[in-house]
């Protein structure tokens, strides 16, 4: 991957980490965010599918976002 890649990938994954740590309802839990080529990869567990689904609209609104694959588990 080219350099540029990389850095687009790494500020991606602060973004989205950011967003949903601002989130109220997400951010008490331990969410990974993964990026690469601009695709989003959710990690870990949360609560509920409404919380699963919030963090994957938060992940697709972040700029430069292509797909998100939302692999969180509901527990």
């Amino acid at each position: 991957s080219s350099t540029g890649e990389v850095v687009d990938d790494s500020v991606i994954t602060t973004k989205v980490k950011t967003d949903l740590a601002a989130d109220e309802f997400l951010k008490s839990f331990q969410i990974s965010v993964e990026t690469r080529k601009g695709v989003v990869e959710l990690s870990g567990f949360v609560d509920s599918q409404k919380a699963k689904d919030k963090a994957g609209q938060i992940a697709r609104g972040v700029g430069g976002v292509k797909s998100v694959k939302n692999a969180l588990i509901v527990k």
